[in-house]
């Protein structure tokens, strides 16, 4: 009866496991084929993100690069590992276990010091990053796994095996082949998928040694996954359905033709390797199987156009279309913050156009790494808003040209929120008891202390150290008495969801909630507030500044303009474009529109001694949030 019992518990416990590893991705699949865009409620049956994510060039792209450098690193790292672990096995004891010690080092190393390793490697030697780096660090990295897997079977076997066969006459290649590697294919193919497995899993070293546009699915999904896109769900999906197919060749084929051969247990690893290769090349064809050409008659056919970029912050068709129209090809790269932008830029990295935000287009301006355009090539300034004209950032405009721009404000519950106390308190209702626990704050160092100042009636450029002190004591009230959550774009699909009542956000991603719940509204405290605007700039060392003013043009045009604003949600500098989304798609929805010309309403202005200021006072923030929890 007890062992019965035990039977039971672990079937259930065998159950529960299943169902925990399994689910999520269960969860992922069903929500591929949501109509709608949120990511928590499905709306109706859909192969709309399907069809985007076979439309999109980058996801696409990414999908090709994991799955070659995949291929390529695990075929590479599978014949160098093995061969290094069969002469191992014939060096010394001293030799094999310095070796040993040498392959543990990368598989004990926490992955963002070998990353980080990697890195600074081919910057010393002056190594351009691109899918060569990636696939080199690829490589380096699955061959220990690759040994750790094939030395054991080696180890395994009679140390004599080699010269018997050799005094049946065998040459030491034929011992090789024909005997050796036979006996240790089972571990060769351990190896061989697990390199697999941890290539087409990293990110961490991918996202470290990669550059010139190349991604691999990680690096994208990390990327899309900044804000809602569905198509993560969808790319994912499809990942999994090859993973599967290819599980089931590796595994099925092999089982079926050993049978239906009925050929011997040895003779059926001979068979599992072929299939093996087969599997991989078959999926290889399936990925790799596409045709494309450049009609070389278009103005800049076979040029190239790099472009740097936050991501998921360019509407779906603009690049193929721009491709389509120009002849060029657009490789981009996305940054998740403005200061990782300047690090790679003030490292001499190449770029044609950076889309920085107002205060770090400040910073670039005074530090002389960004080019004056040439307005003679310019036929976009008069579609242009006059707000987004003339910035404190760049006066006359010599340096830049808005992309997108907007306000930071409130996203509140209509049905939960007075009006009344939004009016009565702005942005001091974030310490209003009533709605404690019940209120979002966004993790911006920047856009939290800007509320802070606000609420005390402070600029929020102020220099003042006893004004940025006294903004600390209203965010640190904030954080011990009010019970926030602390969180980055998961606000948004957050708050369409009514998850709480109060949260600080952008207004494009106010305009996307309030979309997609009526019951959500966008105030902006009288106060005053942020009014932030990003905008597309040429650096000094651009190698094509010529496509970088036309790609200018082609985005700043109405039917493109439309196209962007409409699908991401932020406000277009186009002014027609505006005002006929604001009439059309975002009718009646207050957070696409602007406030303009309100004299309390502020773009920020870069000071670097402040800025280290509040970024000091902000990470004590986040320490007395973390213990008031």
């Amino acid at each position: 009866m007890k062992k019965k019992n035990n039977r039971t518990f672990g079937k259930i416990l065998m159950t529960l496991m299943i169902i925990f590893f399994y689910l999520p991705i269960l969860y992922m699949i069903f929500f591929s084929f949501n109509e709608g865009k949120s990511l928590t409620s499905f709306t109706g049956f859909s192969l709309r993100w399907y069809q985007h994510m076979l439309a999109s060039h980058d996801m696409m792209e990414s999908l090709y690069t994991t799955f070659g450098v995949a291929f390529i690193a695990t075929a590479v790292s599978t014949v160098v590992g093995t061969i290094a672990a069969i002469g191992l096995s014939k060096s010394k004891k001293i030799v094999r276990d310095l070796m040993d010690q040498v392959n543990n080092l990368p598989l004990m190393n926490p992955e963002i010091v070998t990353a980080i390793g990697f890195m600074l490697l081919f910057i010393t030697f002056r190594v351009e990053k691109g899918y060569i780096t990636m696939l080199l660090a690829h490589i380096a990295f699955c061959i220990p796994y690759v040994m750790l897997s094939v030395t054991p079977k080696i180890r395994s076997l009679d140390p004599n095996l080699a010269d018997a066969a050799m005094d049946l006459g065998a040459t030491p290649w034929q011992a090789l082949t024909k005997v050796i590697v036979p006996q240790i294919t089972p571990g060769i193919i351990s190896g061989a998928l697990i390199a697999f497995t941890m290539s087409i899993d990293d990110f961490i070293i991918s996202y470290f040694v990669t550059g010139g546009g190349v991604k691999n699915l990680s690096i994208m999904v990390y990327t899309m996954s900044k804000r809602i896109n569905p198509s993560i769900n969808a790319i994912s999906t499809l990942v999994v359905v090859i993973i599967t197919i290819m599980l089931i060749i590796i595994n099925v084929v092999p089982a079926f033709l050993a049978k239906r051969q009925q050929k011997s247990e040895i003779k059926g690893h001979h068979i599992l390797l072929p299939a093996s290769v087969l599997a991989v090349v078959i999926v290889a064809v399936a990925i790799f199987g596409r045709m494309g050409g450049s009609n070389s008659s278009l103005p800049y056919a076979g040029e190239s156009l790099y472009i740097y970029m936050p991501g998921e912050y360019i509407g779906e068709n603009i690049i193929s279309d721009f491709e389509e129209q120009t002849g060029a090809s657009v490789i981009m790269e996305n940054f998740d913050s403005n200061e990782q932008m300047y690090i790679k830029v003030a490292n001499g990295e190449s770029y044609d156009i950076l889309i920085p935000s107002d205060y770090m287009i400040q910073r670039l301006i005074e530090e002389d790494f960004l080019q004056e355009l040439d307005h003679s090539k310019l036929t976009c300034m008069d579609l242009l808003n006059d707000a987004v004209k003339d910035m404190p950032f760049d006066p006359g405009n010599k340096y830049s040209i808005s992309y997108f721009w907007g306000m930071v404000g409130i996203v509140y519950d209509k049905t939960v929120v007075d009006y009344a106390d939004l009016e009565r308190e702005g942005f001091d209702i974030f310490l209003d008891t009533k709605y404690k626990g019940d209120i979002y704050l966004y993790d911006s160092e920047r856009d939290s202390f800007m509320m802070a100042l606000k609420a005390l009636g402070y600029s929020m450029n102020t220099e003042n150290e006893e004004e940025l002190n006294e903004a600390y004591t209203w965010l640190e009230q904030c954080v011990t008495t009010m019970e926030p959550e602390i969180v980055m774009d998961e606000i948004i699909d957050n708050m369409a969801q009514a998850r709480k009542a109060l949260g600080i956000t952008y207004s494009g991603d106010a305009a996307y909630i309030m979309s997609e719940n009526e019951n959500m509204g966008y105030y902006l405290p009288e106060s005053g507030t942020n009014q932030w605007c990003d905008a597309m700039v040429i650096p000094k060392n651009a190698k094509n500044p010529d496509l970088a003013h036309e790609f200018m043009n082609f985005i700043s045009s109405y039917d493109f303009a439309y196209d962007n604003s409409s699908y991401v949600g932020y406000t277009s500098p186009n002014v027609e474009v505006m005002n006929d989304l604001a009439a059309s798609d975002y009718e009646g929805i207050n957070a696409y529109l602007p406030r303009i010309g309100y004299e309390k309403d502020e773009v920020f202005v870069y000071n670097e001694a402040t800025r280290k200021i509040i970024s000091n006072l902000w990470s004590k923030i986040k320490i007395v949030a973390s213990n008031a929890q």
